[in-house]
């Protein structure tokens, strides 16, 4: 199979996560600087799981642009990760709306972790289906950021009960890791 309608479903998965995320945010009813002081938290949960979202985006991008054909194990796989990306409007907005309390926290670094999972999960049917001389093999090597990125959930969301910035700050590690795609797929593709 090609991989023209997987990449067209899983786009219109993203946009519907995304703008379901955005209808998450609430304006405050007053209208001073004060009132929307105050939805900080909210629209900063929102800013970062966007830029996740998107990181995910370019890289599912990336991923499908080199990747040649699929089976049902990528579908599969693809599925299971559109199902933990699907669950970051809800944990998006209980980390807004409750300031960094513990438990948001480590609920939102779960469904990071469990999204960087089903990923490293996708990419390893892909590269499985495709055998040993697929360029994306030779491309994303050991994959040490894809690896150094689980560890860095693990130690976010173990941290979410110690100190949440701590957590938080992990999980930034991770998206600016991420935040430009792979390199060595863009020459490829290019």
């Amino acid at each position: 199979m090609r991989t023209g309608r997987l990449e067209a479903f899983s786009d219109g998965v993203l946009a519907i996560v995304i703008t379901i995320m955005v209808l998450e945010l609430k304006a405050p009813k007053e209208v001073t600087l004060e009132a929307l002081s105050h939805e900080w938290p909210v629209f900063a949960s929102y800013l970062f799981s966007f830029i996740y979202l998107g990181i995910y985006w370019n890289n599912h991008h990336h991923l499908f642009q080199i990747t040649e054909k699929v089976n049902g194990k990528i579908l599969w796989a693809n599925l299971h990760l559109l199902f933990w990306l699907s669950l970051v409007p809800f944990t998006t907005s209980w980390l807004g709306e409750n300031h960094l309390d513990p438990t948001p926290v480590a609920l939102y670094g779960f469904n990071l972790l469990m999204s960087a999972v089903a990923y490293f999960i996708l990419q390893g049917a892909i590269l499985r289906f495709h055998g040993d001389d697929f360029i994306l093999k030779k491309q994303i090597g050991k994959d040490w950021k894809g690896k150094m990125s689980l560890v860095f959930y693990v130690l976010g969301l173990s941290l979410s009960f110690w100190n949440t910035w701590l957590a938080i700050g992990f999980y930034v590690l991770v998206a600016i890791m991420w935040i430009v795609p792979d390199r060595r797929i863009e020459k490829h593709i290019s």
